[in-house]
C-alpha cells in the first residue's frame, strides 16, 4: 500500500515517533483531491493519520506547510503533530474520528475557529489570491475556449472588480485557504482543521467567502456568520468586502 520507494521514510517516522517500525493497521484515505498519500494508522491501539508528500517544489514546500499545520496545532486548531519531516515530506497527526456536522452548526461554530486562525502570527510565505489569479483568468481569456461574444461582458465585471476590491495590509492574515467541507471535521465538540496544503498569508475575506459558499445561503445566515467572526454586526463596509470577495470566488471556481 505504501510505495516501495517510501518505506524507509514511514519506518523512520514510526521509530523515531512510537519507536516501532510497523503498524497494526493501515486504510488508504481517498477523501480530498490531494496528490499525497493519506492512510489512518493504528499504533499502539491508537489511530492516526500519516501523509506522504508524493509533489515537492517551490508550490508545495514542506517547510511551509508544515510550520502552518504545527502553528495551528499548538493553537488548538489543527490535530496534534506527532511528527513532520521536511526532507522526506511525511508527518503523522492525531486522526480525527468525524461526527455529523449540519451546516447549521456550521454557521455558528465555524466563524469563531476562523478569527482564532487569523490572529496566529503571520505563515511564512504571502500569497494575495486576488493578484495572482487574476492573471490565471486573463490566460483562459486568451485561450479562445469559449466565443467572446459570450463572456465579454463577464471579464469586463471582473476587471471592474478586481480593480475596485481593496488590498489592505491589516487584512493579510494567516489563512487556511482550502476550507471545503472536507477540510473541516467534527469530533462532536469541537472543530477541527485538516489539509494545511495552501495555507498561507492571504486576505482574511478569502477564508471567509470560501467556507461561506458552503454555508451561507440568505442575508439571515450572512448576518450569523459574520457577526460571530468579527465579535459585532458587520457594518455596509464589511458586508461589501465580503460580498465582493464571494464574486471573485464565484468566477474563479
Amino acid at each position: 500500500m505504501i510505495p516501495e520507494e517510501r518505506y524507509a521514510d514511514v519506518v523512520l517516522a514510526l521509530r523515531e515517533t512510537f519507536d516501532v517500525t510497523e503498524f497494526q493497521e493501515i486504510r488508504r484515505m481517498t477523501k480530498g483531491l490531494s496528490s499525497d498519500l493519506v492512510f489512518r494508522i493504528v499504533v499502539h491501539g491508537s489511530p492516526y493519520l500519516l501523509r506522504i508528500m508524493t509533489r515537492i517544489d517551490e508550490r508545495m514546500d514542506p517547510c511551509r506547510i508544515f510550520a502552518c499545520m504545527s502553528v495551528a496545532a499548538d493553537a488548538g486548531l489543527a490535530p496534534c503533530v506527532r511528527y513532520a519531516n521536511t526532507k522526506s515530506g511525511v508527518s503523522i497527526t492525531d486522526f480525527i474520528e468525524e461526527m455529523p456536522f449540519l451546516p447549521s452548526q456550521a454557521l455558528i461554530q465555524l466563524p469563531g475557529t476562523l478569527r482564532s486562525l487569523h490572529a496566529l502570527p503571520p505563515f511564512p510565505k504571502t500569497f494575495n489570491y486576488i493578484t495572482a489569479h487574476n492573471g490565471f483568468i486573463w490566460r483562459f481569456r486568451k485561450a479562445g475556449l469559449l466565443p467572446e461574444d459570450e463572456i465579454e461582458e463577464v471579464f469586463t465585471r471582473y476587471a471592474r472588480l478586481t480593480a475596485t476590491y481593496p488590498r489592505l495590509e491589516s487584512d493579510m492574515v494567516s489563512c487556511h485557504m482550502d476550507l471545503k467541507p472536507e477540510n473541516i471535521l467534527f469530533d462532536g465538540q469541537r472543530l477541527w482543521l485538516v489539509d494545511w496544503q495552501a495555507a498561507f498569508v492571504n486576505d482574511r475575506y478569502f477564508d471567509l467567502g470560501v467556507a461561506a459558499n458552503f454555508l451561507v445561503d440568505d442575508d439571515a445566515d450572512e448576518l450569523t456568520y459574520l457577526e460571530r467572526y468579527f465579535g459585532h454586526r458587520p457594518d455596509e463596509y464589511e458586508r461589501a468586502r465580503f460580498f465582493l470577495m464571494r464574486q471573485v470566488l464565484h468566477m474563479l471556481s
